[in-house]
């Protein structure tokens, strides 16, 4: 099951009885990986959404972790900073991002929609603190009896963001190169690893995904870039890779994946509903180990069987 934003928690960030009753009704899917839950406070991007920083957050879904065990179903937290998408309607501070760049649009505070704030450049001393924010929530997450985690680094938040040129225009060892900007995802992929366990480890990307203006409009820039991610990661004998895209069989994907060199699990992206089809061919064809399916599961809790 793909991780899916559900915004059903309490503003303190505790999961409640109904976020433990929809992953148990889910736990047939075999492996849920959850919402994306934030690792501190400042990386917050949703109303409701769960965290994984405060002992009655861990307890709350420690709750949700014996409902799907109890279902014989396995869990994964999905571990996401929001970056430049938190504000400060929700947060109580300004934003972090690679670059002083807003997104265009609006989002959603407890008060109403409100345009994207402009966000302040992350110091280069302070990533190494998120890192440790990774770090932290991925052992809270353990302790709250998830069977691992799954680094975030997709979708247009913060390690995406830092990944795409078009938010990214650092002149520190964090920007610029592909190299460069793929460096703070390997270090955190890295960090957590060593704390919990890389066969617990899980990292998501979403190459040539343009959502919340992480634009990798240059296709040779973005192959350059998630190979560069698959490179970093591919020593430390992670889980496995998890990636969005809507040519999952094609080239740029094909090429991270061989790469990575590990277990690859792929999603057809926005754009169109994984049918039951296009799980049997993306396995039967050998282009991925399994499959992560998302729209369905929030209308069929009985999935699998359907």
């Amino acid at each position: 099951m793909a991780p899916l934003t559900r915004s059903r928690s309490g503003r303190d960030g505790v999961p409640g009885e109904i976020v433990a009753e929809y992953y148990r009704q889910r736990a047939s899917m075999g492996m849920l990986i959850t919402e994306g839950i934030y690792p501190s406070a400042d990386g917050q991007g949703f109303v409701r959404q769960p965290g994984l920083e405060t002992q009655a957050q861990i307890d709350g879904w420690r709750k949700v972790t014996d409902a799907v065990h109890a279902e014989d179903g396995r869990i994964i937290a999905q571990i996401m900073h929001a970056g430049r998408v938190a504000n400060s309607g929700i947060t109580g501070q300004q934003a972090g991002a690679p670059s002083a760049i807003a997104i265009h649009g609006q989002t959603r505070t407890y008060e109403g929609k409100i345009p994207y704030e402009v966000p302040r450049a992350l110091e280069t001393d302070e990533l190494p603190v998120i890192i440790a924010d990774f770090v932290q929530a991925a052992r809270n997450a353990i302790a709250a009896g998830f069977d691992g985690v799954e680094i975030h680094g997709a979708n247009g938040y913060l390690l995406h963001h830092f990944l795409a040129p078009s938010a990214n225009h650092r002149t520190d060892g964090y920007g610029g190169t592909p190299e460069d900007r793929a460096r703070l995802t390997i270090e955190t992929a890295s960090a957590v690893a060593r704390a919990i366990g890389a066969d617990k480890t899980w990292l998501r990307i979403s190459p040539e995904n343009t959502i919340e203006d992480a634009l990798d409009s240059d296709p040779i820039d973005a192959l350059a870039t998630f190979l560069a991610v698959a490179a970093g990661i591919a020593p430390l004998g992670l889980a496995g890779l998890s990636i969005l895209h809507t040519d999952p069989s094609g080239s740029l994907v094909q090429q991270v994946r061989t790469r990575f060199g590990g277990r690859i699990i792929l999603n057809t992206g926005f754009n169109s509903v994984t049918s039951l089809q296009d799980a049997r061919n993306l396995t039967e064809g050998g282009w991925a180990d399994a499959v992560v399916v998302g729209r369905p599961t929030l209308a069929n809790p009985d999935l699998v069987r359907r």
